[in-house]
């Protein structure tokens, strides 16, 4: 059996390694030891337009393939990475700094996206309508949007890439896959994994490098019909500016600065362990992180000391003993580091952490620790950008229309959370919340393969995905009408 860790991550383009065109590459680094863990190709508009011609020429026939084939394929692809999710888990690892443990759950739950798309190739359905034309049928069907170019964040990056590549090949596109400088190798196991399993070749290709070297000739390409993006909301809005001058679709998946509130009737016990598992878990670098957690008053101190108490205990590192793993890049760490510094300045008390975890396991590393923070502005930078990493700011609040006031006060609306026993307040709080996903009583994430995933404001730009919404994205509908000639 052959090892998917390698050396070197080359492109992948008619289902064959090949090296960039002008033979750059740039240094992958294991985030948990700050040393080099591969060389991976770095691309520029020579390899963008080789994968594009792939992609371009493997199309028209993979859009032919029926969507129950193509699902026979996909269902392929899932049942080999479940026979290789210790291998997978093993380069998400490495990778991120997540512990074996964490790489295996997200494993998981690419492989169920990997299901669950292939069983939408049984229910690729469209509708019949009637007409107010005699002898007159009329019906919808669903049809390839054509070449897609997929861009993915690297901070679950095996579910992104499942997030993305599963929909758009059940759909019948082609696709060319631009994952993160920082998870380059996941990316090329899984298309080494999707060869073995039978995809065409040129159906799924993969081009590694620099946004701006490698992502922008692929957004900007005329021969590119739509865009799918993960990240952060400054490079989406320009991604949207990009693909709108030749009106191509786009589905954006952005940032979030998500609100926890924590009622006065709450299950505290309940609350502090979905509070610190939504801002710390997977070192906090989840889009649907819990960064903004609001309190009542009443139960403000009580519960900002269970916080404290319950993040002293965790421990940071790779094994899977510890709760919280390293940030994905060095430029990530000091990002964080700086933000708080600057919010202290600014008159912010750091209840715990704020500083590069030093713990002795833990040298060269990327580890940040568990922080929290209050006394911070609503309006505050900390309290409004995104720093995706392990850092929750508190809030203290009079009461549930003070909390809400302050859970919409933000350019964000990605995900939201109340804690209450009160169901009439939960459900006025799901009503009012302006976000694209609301919890009761649980974390701010938690969406499964089947659930409609995304935001609004400026955390997306109306669709959504995983689940049959997805399809959405990476179809178009055509409507047919058939006049029916009388008997004569």
């Amino acid at each position: 059996m052959n090892s998917l860790v390698t050396d070197t991550v080359f492109n992948w383009i008619d289902n064959n390694a090949v090296p960039a065109a002008d033979e750059k590459t740039f240094n992958k680094i294991n985030p948990a030891t700050g040393e080099i863990l591969c060389q991976v190709s770095r691309s520029s508009e020579k390899d963008a337009s080789a994968a594009i011609a792939s992609a371009k020429m493997a199309q028209p026939g993979w859009a032919s393939t029926t969507p129950v084939r193509r699902a026979e394929i996909l269902r392929e692809i899932s049942i080999i990475m479940r026979n290789r999710q210790d291998d997978l888990a093993r380069i998400v690892h490495l990778e991120t700094g997540k512990s074996i443990k964490d790489a295996l759950g997200e494993v998981g739950a690419a492989i169920e996206q990997g299901f669950f798309m292939a069983g939408e190739g049984r229910r690729f359905y469209g509708k019949t309508t009637t007409s107010g034309m005699e002898e007159r049928t009329a019906m919808t069907i669903r049809v390839p949007v054509g070449i897609s170019v997929l861009i993915i964040a690297a901070n679950t990056p095996i579910a992104n890439v499942a997030w993305k590549v599963f929909p758009a090949l059940i759909c019948g596109n082609s696709a060319i896959l631009k994952p993160s400088e920082d998870s380059p190798m996941v990316a090329w196991a899984f298309a080494q994994l999707a060869k073995e399993a039978g995809l065409p070749d040129g159906v799924l290709n993969i081009i590694n490098g620099y946004g701006q070297e490698a992502g922008a000739p692929l957004v900007e390409n005329r021969e590119v019909d739509l865009v799918s993006f993960t990240g952060c909301t400054a490079t989406g809005r320009t991604i949207a500016q990009a693909t709108s001058k030749r009106l191509a679709k786009v589905f954006l998946e952005l940032g979030g600065k998500n609100p926890l509130v924590v009622c006065d009737d709450a299950d505290l016990d309940n609350a502090c362990k979905w509070t610190i598992l939504s801002a710390f878990s997977n070192a906090g670098q989840r889009c649907a992180a819990a960064s903004r957690i609001i309190i009542f008053d009443s139960v403000y101190d009580k519960f900002k000391d269970m916080l404290i108490k319950a993040a002293e205990k965790i421990t940071v590192g790779i094994e899977d003993s510890n709760d919280l793993g390293c940030v994905i890049n060095e430029n990530q760490l000091n990002k964080m580091i700086n933000a708080v510094a600057k919010s202290e300045r600014e008159g912010a008390k750091v209840l715990i952490g704020g500083k590069r975890s030093i713990a002795a396991n833990n040298s060269g590393g990327y580890f940040m620790e568990p922080t929290l923070i209050e006394n911070v502005s609503a309006s505050a930078d900390i309290s409004q950008k995104e720093l995706f990493g392990p850092i929750a700011t508190l809030y203290r609040v009079s009461g549930f229309d003070e909390a809400v006031d302050l859970a919409n006060d933000s350019e964000y609306g990605l995900t939201s959370c109340i804690h209450t026993k009160n169901i009439n307040m939960a459900i006025e709080f799901t009503r009012r919340m302006k976000s694209g996903v609301v919890n009761v009583n649980a974390g701010t994430y938690g969406s499964e393969p089947h659930m409609p995933f995304g935001g609004v404001k400026n955390s997306g730009n109306g669709l959504r995905e995983p689940g049959t919404e997805a399809l959405d994205v990476y179809c178009e509908w055509k409507n047919i009408n058939i006049n029916i000639l009388p008997a004569k």
